[in-house]
């Protein structure tokens, strides 16, 4: 079937930045695939966007199964003919502890989640944006200021978040003479249930006092703008953070 919209991905879609961004996504006219573990508040999340007017679809979907991964973009294949938008967000955290405490499992949970789901859905997101009719398409990865520089005790989450700097400059790299923009936007303290449960001083300094939050919405927004450029435009890194966070410098 031919898609009469066009189709965004949002991995991570029941909670946080991913309900947030599936809802923004929305409302600037895609019809939003909502992807995440839960199937109960995925749809609760289609049915915020569908009583705003918008359209969406809730999938339950674990992206560290390659087979549900398949499962996932042929049913987005097979419903709506193509896909124009992967937003790459699922991700998870280890307990904050020092490294010779961490164990094999909580390192590997996290690597399987935020790296190689991430790859996973890329991958399945490459294949049908090279296979549609207009070919091309553009995958944002949700990396982190992880990325760029720890918190103390979170070798798995930094690992990984540095990792997908390099996944999205190869996507980027092998992708673009197929119509493909591949992005990353590194998120600093935006105001979700993950961001409530971080202790205070969990930050770059370790300072024992509480960062400045920025509104999700910022955030939504803002990954709602790079999916309105033209193909031909490619934001390949961004940094989104509240002003005041200790990151720039020494905090």
């Amino acid at each position: 079937m031919a898609a009469m919209h066009k189709v965004a991905l949002v991995t991570g879609a029941g909670s946080g930045i991913g309900r947030a961004t599936a809802g923004a996504l929305a409302r600037t006219g895609f019809t939003v695939v909502l992807a995440g573990r839960r199937i109960e508040k995925l749809e609760a999340v289609a049915a915020t966007i569908a009583a705003a007017g918008g359209r969406a679809s809730p999938i339950a979907t674990e992206v560290t199964d390659p087979v549900a991964v398949d499962a996932l973009f042929a049913s987005i294949r097979d419903t709506y003919g193509r896909l124009d938008l992967l937003f790459n967000n699922a991700g998870i955290g280890a307990p904050g502890v020092p490294i010779e405490d961490l164990t094999l499992a909580q390192w590997q949970a996290v690597v399987n989640t935020n790296l190689t789901g991430v790859f996973l859905c890329a991958q399945g997101a490459v294949r049908l944006m090279k296979a549609q009719t207009p070919r091309g398409g553009r995958i944002i990865n949700n990396g982190s200021i992880s990325a760029h520089v720890p918190r103390p005790q979170s070798a798995a989450y930094t690992a990984t978040k540095h990792a997908v700097t390099g996944l999205t400059r190869s996507i980027s790299l092998d992708c673009r003479d197929f119509n493909i923009a591949c992005g990353q936007i590194d998120i600093g303290n935006a105001a979700t249930e993950l961001a409530a449960r971080m202790p205070a001083g969990g930050g770059t300094t370790g300072r024992a006092t509480p960062e400045p939050m920025i509104d999700v919405e910022h955030v939504a927004t803002t990954i709602a703008h790079l999916a309105s450029l033209p193909l031909d435009v490619n934001v390949p890194f961004m940094t989104l953070m509240a002003n005041r966070m200790p990151y720039i410098g020494r905090g």
